[in-house]
């Protein structure tokens, strides 16, 4: 039998391309642009291109008060809004020496919980999408909804929520918000089982998944990626373990982590991670103290001059907003640290040689949100 290669080296001579993936690509999953130089099916190198939905979100809190820019922050990553109303108001009231009562503390962390499972039913419900499973999406949404309409509950809103406030949060629970929320998790206890029969025993999306985008520590950490994504590769750094702020000392969860590295590792992460996550909301529900939800801050709020940086781990990674005060009711200069800019910056490492095909399947699985880096 003749070797096409050996025999006609002629027959497989390529000349490498310029491809635009994006920014009108649904599974870019926004309006960003991969530009891919491929010798064949091969890909030679990837360079992200972004910024064709740049807001200016940290210039505008310069020229609003700081209680007028918590709503503003729920637009940086629309999945993950608590978990931005959070970082802004840690760093805010660190500024301005302010306490949180205890019970405030237990309802930030359980609004935040409940979304970040949210937000990973969106991403798996999208991976699954991506790689052409339609189900697991109808199924995450579906549950999904159910989350929101537990926020609509709380605070009227679906998405930006706008429930956090400097010295605790807006309001205290609805009368029937506890019920319908321990029935929930209830109800979720066994669907990440299901989510996971539906992709992990599809031999397909093993196929899609397995040994593609492997991602090392090393690498990890020379990019300062974060999250889901760095837990993926085996280190196991959690804010909410490694540097815990609130009240999340008073929970049992774990911290998972796979060791593989690769796109399917990262998979299994996020699934796990909404089990545990549904663990520490129960806790919440039954130990939740009494007291007030909010501590008295003025109306009109001038924090002192200085500076703070306080982060939280987000759904995608660690999240944290800098703030100067020069002592007037605005901050002087804001910048925030989301996790999608680096961990967007590995995906040309992660690409490298791999088909074009599953350039798909890696960049879904850093879970990415392009508003949140075009901010």
């Amino acid at each position: 039998m003749r070797n096409l290669e050996t025999d006609y080296p002629e027959a497989l001579k390529t000349e490498e391309i310029t491809l635009n993936m994006g920014p009108q690509h649904p599974s870019t999953h926004g309006a960003l642009r991969l530009i891919l130089r491929l010798d064949g099916e091969r890909v030679v190198s990837a360079r992200p291109d972004f910024g064709y939905v740049h807001r200016g979100l940290e210039k505008m809190a310069e020229s609003l008060s700081y209680v007028q820019y918590i709503h503003i922050t729920d637009r940086i990553d629309y999945l993950s809004s608590i978990m931005n109303e959070w970082s802004f108001c840690l760093a805010a009231e660190a500024l301005a020496g302010i306490e949180v009562p205890r019970k405030a503390e237990y309802l930030r962390v359980l609004t935040a919980e409940l979304c970040r499972i949210s937000s990973h039913l969106v991403w798996l419900g999208a991976m699954g999408m991506d790689l052409g499973a339609f189900t697991p999406l109808t199924y995450t949404f579906r549950e999904r909804e159910m989350v929101l309409e537990l926020f609509d509950l709380l605070c009227g809103q679906r998405m930006t929520f706008n429930y956090f406030r400097l010295g605790g949060v807006v309001r205290d629970l609805p009368p029937e918000f506890t019920k319908q929320t321990q029935a929930f998790i209830k109800y979720f206890e066994r669907l990440p089982d299901i989510y996971d029969q539906l992709l992990s025993d599809n031999p397909i999306f093993l196929i899609r998944m397995r040994d593609i985008g492997h991602l090392s520590p090393a690498t990890a950490h020379s990019h300062a990626v974060t999250g889901p994504n760095l837990r993926g590769s085996g280190v196991a750094q959690d804010l909410r373990r490694c540097e815990p702020y609130s009240v999340y000392p008073d929970f049992d969860f774990q911290v998972v982590t796979c060791q593989e590295g690769d796109a399917l590792a990262r998979y299994r992460v996020r699934v796990e991670e909404m089990r545990q996550s549904a663990r520490i909301v129960a806790q919440v529900l039954e130990g939740l103290p009494e007291g007030e939800v909010r501590s008295k801050v003025p109306r009109v709020l001038k924090i002192p001059p200085g500076e703070a940086y306080v982060r939280v781990e987000s759904s995608r990674g660690i999240q944290g907003f800098y703030l100067v005060s020069d002592g007037s009711v605005k901050p002087a200069r804001c910048r925030i640290r989301v996790p999608s800019f680096a961990n967007l910056s590995v995906l040309p490492q992660l690409v490298k040689g791999v088909k074009v095909a599953d350039v798909v399947a890696i960049l879904g699985s850093l879970d990415i949100i392009i508003p949140e880096i075009d901010r």
